[in-house]
């Protein structure tokens, strides 16, 4: 009932940049917390960073000074701004949001498909 699409994802060098987006469709009431997650191969998912419907933030210390998570309530969006790009952050990235289906009764949880990111030389 809720389909998250990402965009955003590809191959940068050591030290680039990229900016991730994603976007939330559906039977939306509200939206509360969005988040990337990143799952490298052989690893577990794991949190990247997060935001609330008020702004607040949450971040993985691997990523803290480097990564700035956005949102767009208007748009149901989420951005993810990655600078300083590390081979370690090679990974899928997941895009996750939770909130109130239509009605306000229900409530929801979904994933987006990933998209991947290659850091690499």
């Amino acid at each position: 009932q809720v389909q998250l699409v990402e965009s955003g994802g590809g191959l940068v060098q050591p030290g680039g940049s990229l900016r991730l987006s994603c976007a939330a469709s559906g039977s939306i009431f509200s939206i509360n917390a969005m988040g990337w997650y990143r799952q490298a191969p052989g690893k577990e998912r794991e949190l990247v960073a997060a935001i609330t419907s008020g702004g607040s933030t949450n971040y993985a210390d691997s990523v803290k000074g480097r990564f700035t998570i956005s949102r767009d309530n208007a748009k149901n969006t989420v951005y993810l701004q990655m600078n300083s790009l590390k081979p370690e952050d090679t990974a899928v990235y997941y895009c996750n949001a939770d909130g109130l289906l239509v009605g306000g009764l229900s409530d929801f949880g979904s994933w987006g498909q990933g998209t991947q990111v290659t850091v690499s030389s």
